[in-house]
């Protein structure tokens, strides 16, 4: 009791308060997510974004390489779908030779060490801008976790070393790992978004892929409400990772980060697996703005939002910030 304990000796300097630091941050702690579009030689900001891009598959691998260098080991990656080649089945996503897969298969033949987790649903794919396949009004669930075997089973065949299921289907990890499995596929990983919300936070990344949901002459979901999770629930996080888990996970992910750090530490408590969490474009977006009107200092904000991630439970951050802050951890 005070005066014969006094915490303020702990935090007299730096030094002292680096010797008592109870969580740190490396470039090993981030997952880059990276947009890919068709082409040569492409490379588009993203209007909500800033010093976010659309890169070709030449520029993506040049990006990859950078990251690397910085300790960077892992990225998620998104395609830009052409319309022309979207649908209700989403069968471009298994196309051998698509944009994915194309850039899959690029990024391991230059960096084969970096750890490549594509994401698994159909949205970029849709023309209604869904996660699945609609049917009679609304996603068929079991139809669109067939189409994601697929998908899964294609990216694996490129060379992908996790599968990042996105689509909130019921029932997915374990037919992904029964299709992975059956596949000679055995030692690709899945890290499931397990308790991914519907949140607002989402607005910039659909910009970036035009996948928000589309208004249609049929009857179609007019949100993603049905299948990804309402933002006022806790206990419902638990059970789906927990689900995720039992079908064969070997990571869960929470979606979005900050607002949801509540949610991060008690799947963390509960689950046997690894937690990653998804920082998204909304919280990228929204520090970007605020520093550029001078009413934040952008580096701090940035740092002091990825620790609080980490010291929440994460064991891996997909953030927009990834590169920009392995840049500055690596200059300390």
């Amino acid at each position: 009791m005070f005066p014969l304990q006094r915490g303020r000796r702990l935090r007299i300097n730096e030094s002292i308060r680096s010797l008592v630091r109870e969580t740190t941050l490396s470039p090993s702690d981030f997952m880059f997510p990276m947009f890919i579009a068709e082409g040569e030689n492409v490379k588009v900001e993203i209007p909500s974004m800033p010093g976010i891009y659309r890169r070709s598959i030449d520029l993506t691998v040049e990006e990859v390489k950078e990251l690397f260098a910085l300790g960077i080991r892992a990225v998620n990656i998104y395609v830009k779908v052409s319309e022309d080649l979207k649908d209700n089945t989403g069968k471009e996503a298994w196309n051998p030779n698509g944009l994915m897969q194309n850039t899959i298969r690029a990024i391991k033949a230059t960096c084969p060490e970096m750890v490549v987790m594509p994401d698994v649903a159909l949205d970029p794919y849709s023309i209604y801008g869904h996660d699945g396949i609609i049917k009679d009004g609304d996603i068929a669930n079991d139809e669109t976790v067939e189409a994601l075997v697929k998908m899964a089973v294609s990216h694996a065949e490129a060379g992908a070393d996790f599968v990042a299921p996105s689509d909130m289907m019921d029932g997915r990890v374990l037919r992904l790992r029964e299709g992975l499995d059956a596949a000679g596929f055995q030692n690709v990983g899945i890290m499931s978004y397990s308790a991914k919300y519907a949140s607002a936070f989402y607005g910039p990344f659909r910009d970036a892929l035009d996948s928000a949901p589309k208004e249609a002459t049929i009857k179609v979901p007019k949100d993603k409400k049905t299948y990804q999770m309402d933002y006022a629930n806790r206990i419902e996080a638990i059970k789906e990772a927990l689900w995720d888990v039992e079908e064969g996970a070997d990571m869960v992910m929470v979606k979005p980060g900050m607002a949801y750090l509540d949610i991060v530490r008690e799947v963390k408590n509960t689950v046997n697996v690894p937690v990653t969490v998804y920082h998204v474009s909304g919280e990228y977006a929204m520090i970007k703005a605020a520093s550029e009107r001078g009413w934040l200092d952008h580096d701090k904000i940035m740092m002091e939002q990825l620790m609080c991630i980490k010291r929440a439970g994460a064991s891996l951050i997909s953030t927009y910030f990834a590169k920009e802050a392995a840049i500055l951890l690596n200059s300390k």
